[in-house]
């Protein structure tokens, strides 16, 4: 199975460039033109990302532990697109979350990234008390019981799952990898921040759950200076795909868990294990 996941995620970085209908507009625009280029939602009242101010954050204890089906499934993955923005991974159906304070069940559609220039140029969407990751993974999902279209108009229609990423000076990444757990030790899953607020790229609509986890996501220096020394925006001769993320938006209200809650499962170690194998793999 490692061999096959190698084989299909080390295609990323020469994969053609297709373009997601999430991530439809072009986003090499300056954004502050955006609210032109999309007038309805890109200058509208709860965009993402923002700085997350642990301090103001609320408790809610509505924020349980989430539920993921199907995520380690050895079929989880399908398809691997380099969209000339981002790195994509698409999602086979069948995956799906729940729990976390979502009003229903939500399907996993695809995952991706955002990154600046090295790890010395952070390049996170989210920040914390003004701090910049040097890497962000988002996992998107819908409300199950409705289609795309519905959903980019549903308040609620769409829940993203961001993962901080940053670096750890040790070689202990490769042994995660190996032994499958690499999330039940670097991530608490129970811990998170929440609020509503929008796609980070044009047309930005205001459709967003999301749920921001507290604790990060730790891989080599090596492998964060990858993405931004060999992702290229469409082929090796187009220039190099860095700062990859939007500027932080207007505050919006934040809750989080009103006590500790209990150690998560791994159940999306499959997901984490494909980040590292994208860029550790090339």
């Amino acid at each position: 199975m490692l061999l096959k996941m190698k084989i299909l995620l080390s295609t990323a970085l020469v994969a053609c460039t297709l373009i997601s209908c999430i991530y439809c507009a072009d986003v090499t625009i300056d954004e502050t033109k955006w609210p032109e280029l999309a007038p309805k939602y890109c200058n509208g009242s709860r965009q993402s990302p923002i700085n997350i101010k642990t301090s103001a954050a609320k408790a809610d204890s509505t924020l349980t532990e989430f539920t993921f089906t199907k995520y380690n499934d050895k079929s989880l993955l399908k398809e691997i697109v380099n969209t000339g923005k981002t790195i994509q991974v698409y999602f086979n159906s069948g995956a799906k979350i729940s729990g976390g304070g979502l009003p229903e069940e939500y399907e996993s559609l695809q995952f991706h990234l955002h990154w600046g220039n090295g790890s010395s140029v952070p390049g996170s969407e989210h920040t914390v008390d003004g701090k910049r990751y040097p890497m962000e993974l988002h996992i998107v999902n819908k409300k199950s019981s409705l289609n795309l279209t519905e959903a980019l108009k549903d308040p609620k229609g769409l829940a993203a799952l961001g993962f901080f990423i940053e670096v750890r000076f040790s070689l202990c990444i490769l042994f995660y990898i190996l032994f499958n757990s690499l999330l039940r030790i670097c991530v608490d899953r129970t811990k998170y921040y929440r609020y509503l607020g929008s796609l980070t790229t044009p047309a930005c609509n205001e459709a967003v759950v999301w749920t921001v986890f507290k604790e990060s996501i730790k891989v080599s220096k090596e492998l964060i200076d990858l993405f931004s020394t060999m992702v290229h925006v469409n082929g090796s001769s187009s220039p190099l795909m860095t700062n990859v993320y939007r500027s932080i938006q207007v505050d919006q209200p934040v809750t989080t868990q009103s006590s500790s809650s209990s150690v998560p499962s791994a159940s999306i170690a499959l997901v984490i294990m494909a980040l590292s194998l994208v860029v550790g793999k090339i």
